[in-house]
């Protein structure tokens, strides 16, 4: 009897031994998934800086203003003024749609708790 139970021991061992080998390796891989993952959003947000001082850098207003008097003809672009803005009260807003009917109800017929004196 004690033969059997150092065999099932044994088996166990070898049994926990194995998974956690597997283990260790899939630790190892997500770790290694994770730092590529870490690396590609550094990257990322590099790139995004970059981005942003290129949008900063052509949305320049000396420039823009230079490019507006370049292509007047072409946009008609003009300064604003205060006449051009208007109240609230001149908006025009839809009137809401009212849904359309898909049914009728019948509304013939008596009251039962009349009829029973209630």
């Amino acid at each position: 009897m004690r033969s059997v139970l150092y065999v099932l021991s044994f088996l166990a061992l070898i049994a926990l031994g194995f998974w956690a080998y597997r283990e260790n390796y899939a630790t190892q891989a997500a770790l290694k998934e994770v730092e590529a993952l870490q690396s590609q959003i550094v990257g990322l947000h590099e790139a995004l800086t970059v981005q942003k001082a290129e949008w900063a850098y052509l949305n320049r207003p000396d420039r823009l203003r230079d490019l507006a008097t370049a292509n007047f003809d072409r946009l008609g672009l003009l300064p604003m003024e205060p006449s051009q803005f208007g109240t609230a009260a001149q908006v025009a807003y839809p009137r809401p749609k009212l849904p359309d009917i898909s049914f009728t109800q019948d509304v013939r017929g008596t009251i039962t708790g009349e009829a029973e004196g209630l």
